[in-house]
């Protein structure tokens, strides 16, 4: 195996929280540990200075120590989950579903936060002079060069952030199926229409940059979030919750939905339902009107009623289904 690469991000450093854990021709799998839960990370080597990574991680919060020269330009793409990220300024953004990042990875170092306690996607990642190098050697037909790309993208380190476009999902969801006997040569292609798609966005004018919010705002919120998922029992209005925050009524929703991905109430409801299917498994003992008062329902025909909004049965139907598998 071609160790170059992989020496270099090691000496860039991933951190002591990441260790190798399995490695095969041009792959590595690296595993991310932290308190809250892991993550894995499987790298393969395309091209002389570039590489390709799939992100599964399932945890609440982790801390990065990747530090990078400025020599590397990544590209992610979220496929499913949330990320919070924090820029040199000190204001937070959250990658979701459908989101694609451009950055010298010049501020990944510090807390990361996973708001839905998951985060799974894509980074291509390419050191600039030995892939660009790789570029013109494997590929001297195509205009590709990378400086460009960063300068289109990052100007002054700042990461570009674009939110869903179906050209780019569309691209991405064929490098997540990608069949395996053919993965060297189809990565291989397939970085390289990413570069040549990449080429042909223009970064003011398509895009709808992602809202930036303060870390004492968004730390209100995960408290509120605290309050609510440590309550399940209770309801609480906006105002009340507001009120507890020190925020107005519509700062509270607008923050509460850049962080957690959905409004205050249809969030809660998903979450108490989730809690209600995990109790009708595993507390078999208990009628399903204690679930619904556990979870603050004094009247169990809506509970049953939310349960099916959110999970497609009735609470009854839910037990039963899992009783017989």
């Amino acid at each position: 195996m071609n160790n170059d690469l992989f020496l270099a991000l090691d000496q860039a450093g991933f951190g002591s929280n990441v260790h190798e854990i399995a490695a095969e021709g041009e792959c590595r799998v690296l595993r991310l540990d932290d308190e809250t839960g892991e993550g894995f990370m499987t790298m393969y080597r395309v091209f002389e200075g570039i590489y390709l990574m799939y992100n599964d991680f399932h945890l609440r919060t982790c801390i990065s120590e990747y530090q990078n020269a400025e020599t590397v330009l990544c590209i992610d793409h979220c496929r499913e989950g949330r990320i919070e990220h924090e820029n040199s300024l000190g204001g937070r953004y959250y990658m979701e579903a459908g989101d694609l990042r451009i950055d010298r990875r010049v501020h990944h170092e510090g807390k990361v936060e996973l708001p839905l306690s998951h985060y799974h996607g894509i980074t291509i990642g390419f050191i600039q002079d030995a892939a660009q190098e790789s570029l013109r050697r494997e590929m001297p037909y195509l205009p590709l060069n990378l400086r460009s790309l960063a300068d289109q993208f990052c100007r002054s380190d700042k990461e570009f952030l674009l939110r869903s476009d179906n050209t780019l999902n569309l691209y991405f969801s064929q490098l997540y199926h990608a069949p395996k006997k053919i993965r060297p040569a189809y990565f291989k292609v397939k970085i390289a229409e990413l570069l040549l798609l990449l080429r042909t966005i223009d970064p003011t004018q398509n895009t709808e940059q992602r809202q930036y919010f303060p870390a004492n705002q968004t730390d209100k919120i995960k408290a509120v979030h605290t309050l609510l998922t440590e309550k399940l029992d209770q309801s609480f209005t906006v105002e009340e919750l507001s009120e507890r925050a020190e925020m107005s009524p519509a700062a509270l929703r607008k923050v509460f939905r850049a962080v957690y991905g959905a409004p205050i109430y249809q969030y809660i409801k998903g979450y108490k339902m989730k809690a209600a299917a995990a109790m009708l498994i595993s507390e078999q003992n208990l009628h399903i009107s204690e679930i619904a008062q556990r979870l603050g329902y004094d009247n169990a025909s809506k509970f049953s009623a939310a349960f099916r909004d959110v999970m497609g049965v009735t609470p009854q139907n839910y037990r039963n289904r899992q009783e017989d598998i």
